[in-house]
């Protein structure tokens, strides 16, 4: 059986690392900017899935579509107008679950603690796409069931940034950072991972719970740190 190779990284993602290990390999730190080259955006990230195609047409027939409702920050990303219905242990449900577009090549739940209390589950603690060994479930739309044998998360709390912004934070990829969020219930979230790609802006995900308890508003003033 043939295995197919992987893209090359992104020229972008190589220069990155390039001019990260020249610098360090002369004792130096990366010089940063005196701006930020974009403006950061933080968006709590509300219970949502991501589904292939095969799960999508099982939930709403052959051969459909998943429709546009909001297109969302990241380019080419949207919130979809499909949703379906999570059944949990002892049918415990979660309806009108958000569907996100496009289709990927694995079917993810996205959920917040409280939701997995909710639903009686002991939701695992998952970077985004690393569904390996988690809990499945069950989905329910208009024209059937798709029942999934792994895949329901609760989801790290994460950076997307673009190679520009990671030379300016002098970060890489699969780095840690800290959030500072102001305002009368202002905190400090530990442990926010950096996830960079050249086609992304920058944008902080935190999930219901986490914005809840720091009351975040659009004009909410926030930081990260390295």
């Amino acid at each position: 059986m043939s295995t197919a190779l992987s893209s090359p990284p992104h020229r972008a993602v190589v220069e990155h690392l390039v001019r990260q290990a020249v610098y360090s390999r002369l004792g130096k730190t990366l010089p940063r900017p005196a701006a930020a080259p974009n403006p950061l955006v933080v968006n709590v990230s509300a219970r949502h899935c991501h589904l292939t195609q095969e799960a999508v047409e099982q939930l709403f027939g052959k051969g459909h579509q998943l429709q546009v409702h909001k297109w969302l920050y990241q380019e080419g990303h949207f919130a979809a107008k499909e949703t379906v219905t999570l059944v949990g242990p002892r049918s415990r449900i979660i309806s009108n679950l958000r569907i996100l577009g496009p289709c990927r090549t694995l079917n993810q739940v996205e959920l917040a603690y409280t939701d997995g209390i909710a639903l009686g589950f002991d939701l695992p603690h998952r970077i985004s796409g690393d569904v390996k060994g988690t809990l499945g479930g069950m989905l329910m739309g208009p024209a059937g069931f798709f029942e999934m044998n792994e895949g329901i998360i609760r989801a790290m709390r994460h950076v997307h940034m673009h190679p520009t912004d990671a030379d300016y934070y002098g970060v890489k990829g699969g780095d840690w950072m800290k959030l500072r969020i102001g305002g009368e219930s202002g905190l400090v979230f530990e442990k926010l991972l950096v996830r960079m790609d050249p086609k992304v802006k920058l944008e902080v995900h935190i999930d219901t719970d986490e914005g809840n308890a720091c009351n975040l508003q659009p004009d909410t003033p926030c930081e990260l740190l390295k």
